[in-house]
Formats: structure tokens, sequence, C-alpha cells
């Protein structure tokens, strides 16, 4: 059976998880398909056999940060080999050192960054920090990027990061734009420091545009993402294997490309 590494799901505790989930839905201008909690995150991965879930949640100021990564600790911890998390950190923290060290102390593998929610320009030199610690640790960060209505994270902003920090490995989420898919994906594709996943973008895209979009980046730097709780993970998956895509290359985005990642 084909394992299958679910690269981007949110995922809150029970008793914020219906605001959390309605908050990311109000700014994408749609209704979440699913509430954002453990219990339906694993329910609904068994539906669509995932094998794997990396879970990470977004920090909107900086107190949430310590407390965003306790909890994705203890969800990681608890959830017998199924997930891995990546934590939060705000480039407003007093001490993003401090944040970063607690964050690696915890097992989290690498850091969530949501530009247009936290309200920053990807090249903002406040951000500039939580990429610097990044490379030096060999750290991965999984960043939302794109969006037609803002420029805080279009091509124009993520470029100059991939062109300063070479070894940073940048997971641009959303095929690297959201919104403004195959655009970035001319753009940005010539870094090969720059991954992306396939979440919240084969609802927008045609077939045809998706699989050129994968053969702009290459088979070896796409991850199959699902944005749960905005999409449903057995529909996205569904959207995904109906690309003209080869076995190998399913099998590269479904599972390998990620889990060398996080070293699965």
């Amino acid at each position: 059976m084909q394992k299958i590494l679910d690269f981007h799901a949110h995922v809150f505790p029970d008793k914020v998880s219906k605001k959390a989930s309605t908050a990311i839905g109000a700014f994408y201008n749609t209704e979440p398909k699913m509430l954002g909690d453990l219990k339906t995150l694993l329910e609904e991965g068994e539906k669509a056999q995932i094998s794997h879930f990396l879970v990470h949640a977004v920090a909107t100021n900086p107190k949430q940060v310590s407390n965003i990564n306790k909890f994705l600790a203890d969800t990681v911890k608890n959830s017998n080999g199924k997930m891995s998390g990546f934590g939060a950190l705000h480039p407003e923290s007093d001490d993003i050192k401090r944040d970063f060290e607690e964050l690696l102390s915890l097992g989290l593998k690498g850091v969530k960054l949501h530009p247009d929610i936290q309200g920053y320009k990807t090249d903002d030199y406040r951000m500039l920090k939580i990429y610097e610690l990044c490379e030096e640790n060999n750290i991965p960060v999984l960043m939302h990027c794109g969006d037609y209505r803002y420029d805080l994270s279009n091509p124009n902003r993520i470029a100059p990061i991939l062109d300063i920090y070479k070894n940073l490995i940048l997971i641009g989420a959303h095929f690297g734009g959201y919104t403004i898919w195959e655009e970035a994906s001319k753009k940005l594709s010539k870094y090969d420091n720059f991954f992306v996943d396939t979440s919240s973008s084969l609802f927008g895209v045609d077939k045809k545009s998706a699989k050129q979009m994968i053969e702009n980046y290459g088979e070896d730097r796409v991850l199959f993402g699902t944005d749960y709780p905005l999409w449903n993970p057995k529909e996205e998956l569904d959207r995904f294997l109906l690309l003209d895509l080869s076995e190998s290359q399913k099998e590269k985005i479904l599972w390998k490309n990620g889990a060398k990642l996080l070293n699965l």
C-alpha cells in the first residue's frame, strides 16, 4: 500500500478548534470543510489512508508561541508515531533565539510561518533572524506563500530570501503562491532549496496546469498537503490522484520527498 504523508495539516486544542478553524476560513473567504481538532483529523486521515501528518499552527502574537509549541509537541508525542510537528515563531518576539531553542528542545522538526496572517513582509528585516537560525541549524521552514490580495509573501518577497539564504530549506505552501500558483512556479522554481506543497491549490488549477507546475519545480521538490481543516483530506487526495503523473512521481510526492525532509 502506498504510504501517504500529509505535509500540511493544522491542529488546535479542542476548546479553540472551532474558533480557530472559522478564523482561518474567514481569512480565505471560505468555510472550512472540517473542524480543526485532533480527533477529526485522525478520523478523516484514516478515511484517506494517510500514514503520517506534519502538524503545525500559526502564532498571531509572540505570547502564543510557547503554548502553541508545547501543545504541538504533546500532540506529536501522543500520536504513536503518526505525527511530526513544525513549531511557531513570531518576528515580534523579544527573544527569537530563546523561542527557537525551546522549539527544538520540544522535538519539533521545523518552523511554520504565515506572513499574511502574522502581518509581515517575507523580506521584512524582523524576519531575518528566524531565517538565520534555521539556516545555521539546518531546520526547514514551511511558509504560507502568495495571495493576489496582498504583497507580503508573493514571489518578489520570497526571491530575495532565497538569494541570501542559499542553504535554507524553504517550503512554500500552496505551490509557492496561493492564487498566483502559475506565476510563482515560473519565478521561484529555479531555486534548488525551494520546495512546495500542494495544499489549497488543486481546487483552483486544472489538471494540466498542476502537472506543469510539478514539472517546473521538479518531482523531487513537491510535497502532498491537504491544509486540513480548510479541506477534507480524502477529497484532496482524490484530486491529487486524478493528475496525470507516473507511479514513481506519485510515490515521491505522497511520501518519499516529505519523509526525507522529516527524517522519517
